[in-house]
């Protein structure tokens, strides 16, 4: 279960902007996560939820997650697609010289605080 050290990452993160910016407690994490992330929703949660406890920042904060979708690009006939429906087969034209633009991140989007 990876889940459990990305969780550790973003928190270590989340605690590191705390510190920088005299923060007393995060009240809400907003995380982008990709639907193409390998990231489980449910089990990042559930680790979220055990990991929090142990933060000075973050006993109380509240987890959301919103869900990126997976979007890919055809480098043949320019346009783009639904990575989870196609896949590496572009829809239009039928080309595998495609990419992910977007739905594999996992990024800290917004954070609310008490100062």
């Amino acid at each position: 279960m990876h889940e459990l050290g990305i969780v550790v990452h973003v928190i270590e993160q989340v605690e590191q902007v705390a510190k920088q910016n005299n923060v007393q407690k995060v009240t809400k994490l907003t995380l982008e996560v990709g639907e193409v992330s390998s990231v489980v929703p449910s089990l990042f949660t559930d680790c979220f939820e055990w990991s929090k406890k142990k933060s000075e920042y973050l006993k109380d904060c509240e987890l959301e997650l919103v869900i990126l979708e997976g979007i890919s690009y055809c480098e043949d006939c320019k346009q783009t697609y639904k990575t989870t429906e196609y896949a590496k087969q572009c829809p239009h034209c039928g080309s595998n010289n495609t990419y992910l633009v977007t739905g594999n991140e996992i990024t800290i989007k917004d954070l609310e605080v008490l100062a």
